[in-house]
């Protein structure tokens, strides 16, 4: 398994590109570079008309997701979104919309271009109620019990330390704050070849957790009610160029990796404290 360092240095490498490829021709392909395939079939049809009409043209075809994490969770008026590896900000812009004036979603990504990119895009949605910080997701920048809601679009599984990935998360989050991403995962045993792959690494597919194992995670950095729920499943067909250029024979080991891959929406709680002070229960309050 390649070094946390390394896989970083390598999706900012490709992130990096695919940011100014885009902000520099706005040509939809810049998502489909060799190195980048969260692209076609995993990153389309995932946004409706109605949303897409919602933000600058540059958002959409920046976006490299799996999922549309702000169609699957409910955002109240006020409340506050963090949005892990934010991209060029089309779910911070949706989620800021959704929250409304009174609320704020913070987008974090520690890629220059694509941090450009989305402010870019802010300017020209005009939505105030948005800040883009720098930064890792393995280190948030941000206080403990901040915001309501962490969403992110295909990136965890990019992390190579997905535990404090977890529990930053945790941390930030609000007690009886949620956890709702959008995410690749992978359903039984893979083969060593695709494990590891750098390229399949940085194109969403070698870095995903299997799915018992995601659970298992999360419930380990404290949250619970955790559910995985798919939303594609991929054939063979669909990772074939991905893997052809990955070296693999996927004609020999398609048996092994038929249907395993797929997109999920993956929700968690981050528990409220138990009652402790004087008078916060209603036992409390007789006594």
């Amino acid at each position: 398994m390649a070094a946390p360092a390394e896989v970083r240095e390598q999706v900012k490498q490709k992130y990096g590109s695919a940011a100014r490829a885009v902000a520099q021709s706005g040509n939809s392909s810049a998502c489909c570079d060799s190195g980048l395939r969260c692209c076609d079939p995993i990153t389309t049809g995932l946004y409706s008309d109605s949303e897409k009409g919602l933000i600058p043209e540059k958002a959409v075809l920046a976006s490299l997701g799996c999922g549309n994490p702000t169609a699957l969770i409910e955002l109240k008026p006020g409340e506050v979104v963090l949005d892990l590896g934010s991209g060029g900000g089309i779910d911070v812009l949706l989620s800021a919309r959704r929250v409304g004036p009174a609320g704020k979603a913070y987008g974090l990504d520690m890629t220059d271009e694509m941090l450009a990119l989305a402010r870019e895009n802010q300017r020209k949605a005009g939505v105030e109620n948005v800040e883009f910080l720098r930064g890792e997701i393995e280190n948030i920048p941000l206080p403990d019990n901040t915001v309501d809601v962490v969403i992110s679009n295909c990136v965890i599984n990019l992390s190579a330390d997905k535990d404090r990935v977890l529990r930053e998360a945790f941390r930030v989050l609000k007690p009886g704050g949620r956890f709702a991403v959008s995410d690749i995962v992978v359903r039984g045993a893979v083969p060593d070849s695709v494990r590891q792959s750098m390229l399949l690494w940085v194109g969403c597919m070698a870095g995903a957790l299997e799915e018992q194992d995601y659970r298992a995670r999360l419930v380990s950095a404290g949250f619970t009610d955790v559910s995985v729920e798919p939303t594609r499943i991929y054939n063979v067909e669909d990772a074939r160029q991905s893997l052809t250029e990955a070296g693999i024979d996927i004609d020999a080991i398609a048996p092994e990796v038929e249907g395993k891959f797929l997109s999920a929406f993956i929700r968690a709680v981050k528990p409220q404290p138990a009652c402790c002070a004087p008078g916060c229960c209603g036992a409390g309050a007789a006594a």
